[in-house]
C-alpha cells in the first residue's frame, strides 16, 4: 500500500507545540498595525518575527456580479512556535508600538513546564518562585497603637532615630569602661576586644553582583547610596554581590557604603586583596555568603553569556564562560569550622576594624549556625535569607520546591537568643521577598518586630527604580540570559545602554525617603522614636490562627 501523501509532514507536525501551550500569547492587531518593525527588533527572545500569508478574497463586481476569486500575499507579525523562542511576557513590543497594535496576554493553561527541558536539562529561570499569592509579611497589622496610657508620637514632627548597629555589642559587663571623677571613659588598663560596630539604616541593598546587574545599573544604586549618605544623612549600606568591585571604586571614599561579599566561587577577591594596601576607607563589613534563599542548598551561577569583558576582568577570569559557584565553601569540612576560619581569617586581612558576618539560607538549620556564632566573639552578625528571595540562574525546582519563610526563621532565632540572654549582642539581617507586593517599609517594620535587626532588600529595588518587569507569573524572567530588555540585569551594551544610571540613582533616593516616611508612621503610634523596636512582637497580630501561634504573636478577626 502507498503511504498517504503528506503524512511524513503530517508525523512532523504532531510534534510541534501550538502556541496554547506557551505561557504568554500575543495578540496582534492587522487593522492597527502599520508594519514599521518596531516590536520584532525590540523582542529580547525572537519570538516574533514578520512574516506574510495568503488570503484569500471573494468579490462580485458589476450589474450581474459573479464570485471571484483573488490570493492576497500580505505581510504580518506572526509568534514562533519554537519552545526555545517562548515569549516571557515582558510587553517590550506593547511598549515600543505606535499604535497599540500588540500585546501579549497571559496563558492560565499553559503547559509550559511540561516541555522546557529539551536535551535533559531542567528550566533554569532568573527571578522569583511563581507564588502570587500573599506573604505570611504582608498578612501581619500593626495593632499596639497608643492612645491615652503610652507616648503615642507626632510621625510628621517629632525626631526620630531610626538607625540600626550592624556589628556584635559587647554586654554592659563587658565593655572596657570605668567611672573617674562622675564620668564614663575608657579603662586602658582592660585588655578586652571591642568589636567593630557600624551604624546604619535599618533597610540596606542586598547581594547583587557587578556581573549580574549591568553597569548602568549598579552604578545608579552606587551613586544612589552615596547621596543617601552624604546629602540626606541616611547611612544605607550596599552588598557587592560575589564578583568583587571596580577597582577605582576599592580605592574610593566612597568604600566605607559598600558590604564586600566573598562567596564560594572566590571570584573578584584577587582584585580586592591587591587593592588592600590602597584602600582610603575601611568597607562598612564583610558578607560570606554560604547561602542564597530563593535556592537554598544550591550554588550560584553567572552564565556564559553575561561573562564579558568588564566582567572577565573584575573577576579574572576568561570571557564567555560559565561562572560557578559551589553550594559550600569546598576547602571547609564544616559549617562550624567554615564560619569560624572564614570569619577569622577577613577580621585579621582588616586589623579587625571591620564586622564580618555569614549570610546563610532560610532552613531549619539557621538555629544550630546561629548558637555558633553567638560563642564566637568575632561574628558580628548572621544574615538569613528567605525563601521569597529574588535570584539569578537557578533551577525552577530549587526556586520552587525548596527553601523556609522568613518570618518564621527569623522570629524562632530571635527567640532563641532571648533564650540565651544574647538578643541585643549579635544583630540578625533578614532577607527574602520584603517588599513583594510593593509593601517595603510595612514588611521591614513588621520582621524588625519579629526580631530582626535590619533587613536587605533586592529584587524590590530593581522593580522600582528600573521598572523591572518581572513577576510572580514567570512574566519576563530573563535574568539569567544576559537578555533583559530593560537593561537590568545584561552585560550586552545594546540592552543596557536604555538604561540611565541617573535616573536609577533619583528613584532609589526616592524610595528610601518614602520608606523612611513611612516606618515613622508605623513606630510613631508605639511610642518608638529613640530606638527600633526590635523583638516588639507585641505590636503585631494577624487573622490567621495558625499563623499568629508560629510566630507567638496576637490573633485578631
Amino acid at each position: 500500500m502507498e503511504p498517504v501523501k503528506g503524512s511524513l509532514d503530517l508525523k512532523d507536525k504532531n510534534h510541534q507545540l501550538t502556541l496554547k501551550e506557551f505561557p504568554y500569547i500575543i495578540r496582534w492587531r492587522d487593522d492597527r498595525c502599520t508594519r514599521c518593525g518596531k516590536c520584532t527588533a525590540v523582542c529580547p527572545v525572537k519570538a516574533i518575527v514578520p512574516n506574510v500569508r495568503v488570503e484569500r478574497v471573494v468579490s462580485s463586481e458589476g450589474p450581474s456580479p459573479m464570485p471571484k476569486v483573488t490570493r492576497n500575499v500580505v505581510s504580518i507579525v506572526s509568534q514562533v512556535n519554537d519552545i526555545d523562542r517562548y515569549c516571557t511576557g515582558c510587553a517590550m513590543c506593547q511598549f515600543v508600538c505606535p499604535n497599540a497594535a500588540i500585546e501579549p496576554e497571559f496563558n492560565p493553561e499553559h503547559k509550559f513546564l511540561q516541555f522546557k527541558n529539551k536535551g535533559g536539562d531542567p528550566y533554569k529561570r532568573g527571578g522569583r518562585r511563581n507564588d502570587p499569592g500573599p506573604s505570611t509579611l504582608d498578612k501581619l497589622k500593626f495593632t499596639r497603637i497608643s492612645m491615652l496610657t503610652d507616648p503615642a508620637l507626632d510621625a510628621g514632627r517629632h525626631e526620630f532615630y531610626l538607625k540600626t548597629f550592624l556589628g556584635r555589642i559587647l554586654p554592659p559587663e563587658n565593655l572596657p569602661l570605668k567611672v573617674e571623677n562622675g564620668k564614663l571613659v575608657v579603662d586602658k588598663g582592660q585588655d578586652v576586644f571591642v568589636p567593630p560596630v557600624r551604624e546604619v539604616y535599618p533597610i540596606m541593598i542586598g547581594s547583587m553582583s557587578v556581573g549580574a546587574l549591568s553597569p548602568p545599573m549598579w552604578e545608579g544604586l552606587a551613586m544612589g547610596v552615596a547621596y543617601l549618605n552624604e546629602e540626606l544623612g541616611m547611612p544605607v549600606v550596599m552588598a557587592s554581590g560575589e564578583g568583587g568591585m571596580p577597582p577605582r571604586l576599592l580605592k574610593s571614599r566612597f568604600l566605607k557604603y559598600f558590604i564586600l561579599q566573598i562567596a564560594s566561587g572566590y571570584f573578584g577577591w584577587d582584585e580586592i586583596v591587591r587593592s588592600l594596601p590602597h584602600m582610603v576607607e575601611d568597607p562598612a563589613a564583610i558578607e560570606i555568603k554560604y547561602g542564597q534563599g530563593a535556592k537554598p542548598g544550591d550554588g550560584g551561577l553567572l552564565m556564559s553569556s553575561k561573562v564579558l569583558k568588564l566582567i572577565s576582568s573584575i573577576r579574572g577570569v576568561p570571557m564567555l564562560v560559565d561562572l560557578a559557584s559551589p553550594p559550600t565553601h569546598q576547602t571547609k569540612f564544616s559549617i562550624e569550622e567554615a564560619v569560624a576560619k572564614m570569619i577569622q581569617s577577613m577580621s585579621m586581612a582588616w586589623g579587625f576594624r571591620v564586622p564580618v558576618y555569614p549570610k546563610i539560607s532560610g532552613t531549619k538549620t539557621a538555629k544550630a549556625v546561629l548558637n555558633n556564632l553567638a560563642r564566637n566573639p568575632y561574628a558580628a552578625a548572621l544574615s538569613i535569607d528567605g525563601e521569597d528571595g529574588g535570584t539569578g540562574a537557578a533551577y525552577n525546582v530549587s526556586m520552587d520546591k525548596m527553601g523556609h519563610p522568613i518570618a518564621s526563621n527569623i522570629r524562632e532565632c530571635y527567640l532563641d537568643l532571648v533564650k540565651q540572654g544574647k538578643q541585643n549582642e549579635l544583630p540578625l539581617i533578614a532577607a527574602g521577598g520584603i517588599g513583594k507586593k510593593g509593601n517595603l517599609a510595612a514588611n521591614a517594620a513588621a520582621l524588625i518586630m519579629l526580631g530582626a535587626s535590619m533587613v536587605s532588600v533586592g529584587k524590590y529595588l530593581m522593580q522600582s527604580t528600573a521598572g523591572c518587569l518581572g513577576d510572580e507569573n514567570n512574566r519576563c524572567n530573563l535574568c539569567n540570559t544576559g537578555r533583559c530588555p530593560r537593561g537590568i540585569t545584561t552585560q550586552d551594551p545594546k540592552l543596557y545602554r536604555r538604561l540611565d544610571s541617573s535616573r536609577v540613582a533619583e528613584r532609589l533616593v526616592d524610595v528610601f525617603r518614602a520608606a523612611d516616611t513611612e516606618l515613622k508612621k508605623i513606630f510613631a503610634p508605639m511610642g518608638r522614636s529613640t530606638e527600633l523596636p526590635i523583638g516588639m512582637s507585641d505590636g503585631l497580630s494577624v487573622n490567621d490562627r495558625a499563623i499568629a501561634e508560629r510566630l507567638g504573636i496576637g490573633y485578631v478577626c
